[in-house]
Order: structure tokens, then sequence, then C-alpha cells
């Protein structure tokens, strides 16, 4: 029986979902009401905020202008007082105090998670974080820290990298037991052990695995020192690939690779069929 009390079939819209929540005067406009739906509230909060902040300003200034009035009578006073409003600022205490928690945060992330303070990052030598100025050495120029001249630092290098050897004059100065490897790159004599002069070379060629073991050693051994710093690199011309290699000192060792490089350059013989 609708159609008798609405004969044109209009239908009357319903309050809407947003309607029916609580109004309340816009902070930016006092003649016109918003609602207080979700979407509100972050800015109705704020300006709740804004306008608590402005209430205590205006209380702090008040508080203020009394104090300056009893400094201009002489009368006694308490410190004076920091705006509430204020936003604070973070000096440099606070920063140390957030970087100290941020640190020992990763420290017992790492431990708890890898075991380990550091996540299993090993630090062998605090050097290794200093920044360093390496020189650029030729031969001729790392020869000249040999030790043979006094007051002169004395140098070495291995496979290209130059050490300070000076802490251990004693060893590697004049009539040393390793001054035979100063002002030089004797790689090569690290690996194989032999002491000659034509193993006193970067030439490493033609190392076994065993011999690859020492140089890495060594090479290992001057990188972690905490005596001996490193401060350059070493450049070396080519080396002619059709060039000998140097002779093992061990006969026995000589013999093996010389055996072992024809064994590498006999042809493979198939059978016909």
């Amino acid at each position: 029986m609708s159609w008798i009390m609405n004969p044109e079939g209009k239908h009357e819209a319903g309050p809407t979902k947003e309607d029916l929540q609580p109004k309340v005067q816009d902070p930016m406009d006092p003649n016109r009401m918003v609602s207080t739906k979700a979407a509100n509230r972050p800015f109705l909060a704020y300006a709740e905020y804004r306008k608590e902040k402005e209430k205590l300003h205006e209380e702090w200034k008040e508080r203020m202008k009394v104090r300056a009035e009893k400094l201009a009578r002489g009368e006694e006073v308490g410190p004076e007082e920091p705006d509430p409003s204020e936003v604070p600022e973070v000096g440099c205490l606070g920063l140390l105090k957030f970087f100290f928690v941020v640190t020992v945060i990763i420290l017992l992330s790492g431990k708890f998670f890898t075991g380990s303070y550091l996540w299993e990052n090993h630090v062998s030598s605090l050097k290794q974080f200093i920044p360093t100025n390496d020189r650029l050495f030729l031969e001729s120029g790392l020869a000249k820290f040999d030790g043979s001249v006094d007051g002169r630092p004395i140098y070495l290098a291995i496979d290209g990298i130059v050490y300070d050897v000076t802490p251990g004059k004693s060893a590697y100065g004049p009539g040393g037991t390793y001054s035979i490897m100063a002002g030089k790159d004797a790689a090569r004599a690290y690996a194989t052990g032999c002491f000659d002069a034509a193993h006193l070379t970067h030439d490493i060629r033609d190392l076994d695995e065993k011999e690859l073991q020492s140089l890495n050693h060594w090479k290992k051994f001057y990188a972690e020192s905490t005596k001996y710093n490193r401060v350059g690199r070493v450049s070396h011309p080519p080396i002619d690939p059709s060039s000998p290699v140097p002779e093992h000192c061990d006969p026995k060792k000589a013999q093996a690779k010389k055996e072992q490089a024809k064994k590498a350059h006999v042809p493979h013989r198939h059978e016909e069929l």
C-alpha cells in the first residue's frame, strides 16, 4: 500500500553512515561542522594537539611575564622555565646514546642469529680500517729500501704488495736471516723455500698446490701482521711466457716437475678402429 502514500514512486534517501557519526567544529573553519569519521580523526587529533600546545605556550608566556616583573623589582626568582611547546632538540649526548643502543642491538642480534657478535666477520687487525696511501714502486725504486742505507726504512714485497719490515731490522737488515728478501719481491722463494738468486723473483709460474699454499701462508702472515705495515705495491715488467721457469733447488723436485711437464705435453694417441 506504499504506492498510495507515494504515487510517483519516489524513494527518500535514508541517512548515510557518515551522517550518523558525531560532528565537531572544523578546526580550520569555526562556522563548519565536520564528521568524526575515521578518515578525519588524525587531523582532528593533530588540531587538538596544536590547541593544547598553544594553550601551554600562552600560560608559559604569562609566567615569564610575571618572572620578568619580579626580576625588575629585584625579587628572587627560580630558574628560567623552558617553553613547554618547543620540540626538544637532540643533542650530541642523545645521538651518542642512539648509536650506542643501535650498536648493542646489532651485536646481540649477531650473537643470537649466528653465534658471533660480529656476524661471523673475523677482524684480524684494526689496520685494515685505517685509510692507507699506497705508494707505487718500480723494481729499481724498491731496491733502494734493502737496508743498506742507514736511516732508510726496509721494505720487501710479496706477490706485488710492499711491506715495511723496519721493525724487524735484525732479521731483514744487513747480515740478518732474511736480508736477501729485502728490497725485492721474492714471492717464488716464499713458495718453494729456495733462496738462490733464481728464486728471488716475483715469477710464480709452474707452482704446485703445496707451493701455492706456502705462498698464501706468507701473504696472510704479512697482511695480518701487527708489526709490519703495508706501504704500497710494486710494478713488475711482464714475464715472457717463453722464458724458462726457474728450476727447483731440490734436484728430486726439479726432476719431478720436468717429468710432469713432459707428460703434460705428450699428445694423446687414439687407437684406430
